[in-house]
């Protein structure tokens, strides 16, 4: 067995941030975190920046959740997330203000034969809310279309079992991109490294790439006024036409164990796309420009001291921050987004990751420790910290408004914030 399979679980939630929009799926309100990274898809919500007032945030609610890494999306009123209850996979509709269930439907059961669970049997992907629908994957490759009201089960794909795509031992992971009325999934294979099924009835609109499926999850970015769907595969980074699924450019990143797990950082102000990865890789950065119908890549740089594992990348301003490193030590790192050249390393963290709100961070690290901290070129400031859970948290924090909801691999903890200067 190889030893990266020891830190495995490699969530979808992987996830990387960008500075600049990405797509917006329909949700129910302006206040909401409708899918994997937020609402722009990189772990970055406008201001008012947040903290707290005393020793800790205030604990609006506490509530029992079975195993499982999947973020919690929703809004003001409503939240959802992908859960274990004993052997069954489940997706659970959680009243907002309270935690209570409004209901809970089981989508899938025991992992398949090969299947590896030293950390649990996931669900690992995300959901995300279009309209009054809420789409999500399972451990085995299940895709099921719920609807959000009930949890009734309206159509389901085995990427997997039918679709013959990429089988990952630690479980699916990657979270599904909204494109207008499709679904972009990555599957693995000749001809399938992604697929888009149609949101009304999970029928195939396209399918596209020789490429295997890793575990990142797929962005949207507009690059000069064309829309493409990019996804960090086995092989490496390529962009995809999303109305047709056509391949428009790759370019090389393969690690040990083929563990590709961040989702891309898209940073529109310099067309730069960063792709990060522990095991004998680091962060890349691709400048990405068009020539009539064609793309160009060209690599700008590339640093093996910033390695993200399953965490995600911050692209703030001319710097990109993450926790580099996969065993041992991840020391919280800043690039330069111009020459990767290191700004600092902090090691006041353990693996960590990173939300954005209005000019602070939001860091919570996999000892379950929330805190309130400015990034900037010339280091990092603590200004606020609390502990907020007790079991292992790599699942990124949801920010609704306010409120901050913070998932262990038992629990799900619902924190009031306040604004902050």
């Amino acid at each position: 067995m190889p030893p990266a399979r020891a830190v495995l679980p490699l969530l979808a939630l992987m996830a990387s941030v960008a500075g600049g929009a990405q797509s917006r799926p329909p949700a129910a309100s302006d206040a909401a975190w409708p899918q994997w990274g937020g609402p722009t898809r990189d772990f970055t919500v406008p201001g008012p920046s947040l903290g707290w007032s005393g020793a800790a945030p205030t604990r609006v609610w506490e509530r029992e959740l079975g195993d499982g890494f999947s973020s919690v999306i929703g809004d003001t009123t409503t939240l959802y997330t992908a859960h274990r209850e004993g052997d069954d996979a489940v997706v659970s509709a959680l009243d907002a203000a309270t935690g209570r269930p409004r209901w809970s439907r089981r989508i899938d059961s025991a992992p398949l034969p090969g299947m590896f669970l030293n950390y649990g049997q996931g669900p690992n992907s995300t959901p995300v809310l279009a309209g009054t629908r809420l789409f999500v994957a399972t451990f085995t490759g299940r895709l099921c279309a719920l609807e959000a009201a009930t949890g009734d089960v309206v159509w389901s794909r085995e990427l997997w079992r039918d679709l013959g795509g990429t089988f990952r031992d630690v479980g699916y992971s990657n979270s599904p991109l909204v494109v207008g009325d499709l679904l972009v999934a990555p599957v693995g294979g000749k001809g399938q490294a992604l697929a888009a099924f149609r949101l009304a009835d999970g029928t195939t609109a396209w399918t596209g790439g020789d490429l295997g499926n890793a575990m990142s999850s797929p962005l949207l970015i507009d690059l000069d006024g064309e829309r493409q769907v990019v996804a960090l595969m086995v092989e490496g980074v390529a962009g995809f036409e999303p109305a047709t699924g056509r391949q428009l450019w790759f370019h090389p990143h393969r690690t040990d164990y083929d563990v590709n797990a961040a989702t891309p950082v898209w940073h529109p102000d310099t067309r730069t796309l960063l792709i990060s990865s522990a095991y004998g890789q680091g962060t890349r950065a691709l400048r990405l420009s068009r020539t009539g119908d064609r793309t160009a890549v060209a690599e700008a740089w590339f640093s093996r001291r910033l390695r993200v594992h399953h965490g995600n990348l911050l692209a703030l301003g001319g710097h990109v921050y993450g926790s580099s490193g996969d065993f041992g030590p991840a020391p919280l790192t800043a690039l330069d987004l111009a020459t990767g050249a290191v700004a600092w390393q902090s090691r006041t963290f353990p693996k960590a990751t990173l939300v954005q709100v209005g000019e602070r961070t939001l860091v919570l690290d996999e000892d379950g420790r929330l805190a309130v901290v400015t990034l900037s070129p010339s280091g990092l400031k603590v200004l606020q910290e609390a502990q907020v859970t007790s079991k292992l948290s790599w699942t990124p924090p949801t920010v609704v408004g306010r409120r901050v909801y913070v998932r262990d691999r038992r629990s799900l903890v619902a924190l009031e914030l306040v604004p902050r200067g």
